[in-house]
């Protein structure tokens, strides 16, 4: 995690400082005679906080209290692989151990060396110099492209999802999951499901897929423009990598007030590439001509971003959400459907492809 982000104590009775630490002091460097934990504030699904021992210094994430999803907040799979990764010499924190036991602070847990950098949270970037944005977005169009180049097989992943019928499946999860927690029917929403169903292209391929790749979730280096850390593997998995291609570009296809969009800012001579020249960066890295039917996954990965935030309202109202803000984050799920809405009538107008 980085520096820069919001701090706060955790809140009384939330988590069981004492047990903590008589579980990890013969177990993780450090000196644990006066250790100290602060909980970082902001999106985060899985409760984070940094856990200070002396000079060492540790994130830790956990599941959210509560009743949970089916499927959800599944820290197991997280761990497992930024392990792997982290091995493959992605730039992923390497977790120092995962605890299943959920008597020793209530539910499972894992800890990972802290990393200390710029975490940008408006993907404007504002306050640095256009080189500088140009920079960050090559970079992260770069690691994007480098994960999706990792053989699962070599990286001992080949068995972390299933290789066929990936949108079939996403679909189906992320439409049961809407189901699960919506108050009321969303026609968008309603829409989407059924087109999305009816029109998945052919050529699915199979990668390790991030499933949240945004600029929110990388570290980049205190005083330069590189990325040294990419944060919550929580929804990887094995995937399209158009999928998560797409989900990556969310702010060319979303407001200002839905995740600091493109589509009413003017970003021209600001460094920030444009859909195009963002999009061919990518396919340059990983080494593809172009993108068929783009919008289409642009409507699936925005349908399934609102799926998640419909989650993410749900848990705000029944108060267990780890983020504040959740019930107001969770209400741009409305938005982001009628993103998936455009994309889905650009690629009934034809607009389908992208180099």
């Amino acid at each position: 995690m980085t520096n820069t982000s919001a701090l706060s104590p955790p809140s009384a009775g939330t988590l069981d400082t004492g047990a903590l630490v008589r579980f990890l002091s013969p177990r993780l460097p450090g000196q644990w005679a006066q250790p100290t934990l602060e909980r970082f504030v902001g999106g985060q699904s899985n409760p984070t906080y940094r856990l200070q021992a002396g000079a060492q210094a540790y994130v830790l994430r956990k599941k959210p209290d509560g009743v949970l999803l089916p499927s959800a907040h599944a820290i197991d799979r997280e761990y497992r692989v930024m392990k792997a990764l982290a091995a493959c010499g992605l730039p992923v924190p390497d977790p120092a151990l995962y605890v299943e036991d959920p008597s020793i602070i209530g539910t499972p847990f894992y800890v990972m060396p802290f990393v200390a950098g710029r975490i940008f949270k408006d993907p404007a970037l504002p306050g640095l110099e256009s080189t500088e944005r140009q920079a960050i977005y090559r970079a992260m169009a770069g690691a994007l492209a480098a994960l999706h180049r990792v053989d699962p097989q070599r990286a001992l992943l080949a068995d972390f999802g299933r290789p066929a019928d990936f949108y079939k499946r996403q679909i189906k999860r992320w439409s049961e999951q809407y189901r699960a927690v919506a108050m009321e029917p969303v026609a968008d929403m309603e829409t989407l499901m059924a087109w999305l169903a009816a029109n998945i292209p052919a050529g699915e391929e199979s990668v390790v897929a991030h499933g949240d790749f945004r600029l929110e979730n990388l570290i980049f280096h205190p005083s330069e423009p590189r990325l040294i850390a990419i944060l919550d593997w929580e929804l990887s998995t094995l995937g399209d990598p158009k999928a998560d291609l797409a989900y990556n570009m969310m702010a060319w296809y979303l407001p200002e007030r839905a995740f600091g969009g493109f589509t009413d800012r003017d970003i021209t001579g600001s460094g920030i590439p444009s859909e195009a020249q963002y999009l061919q960066s990518y396919c340059l890295a990983v080494g593809r001509a172009g993108v068929a039917d783009w919008n289409f996954y642009v409507a699936f990965a925005m349908f399934r971003l609102a799926s998640i935030l419909f989650g993410v309202w749900r848990r705000g109202l029944d108060g267990n959400a780890s983020s504040p803000d959740a019930v107001e984050r969770g209400r741009l799920a409305v938005v982001c459907a009628q993103a998936a809405v455009q994309a889905m009538q650009r690629h009934q107008r034809g607009e389908n492809s992208q180099t």
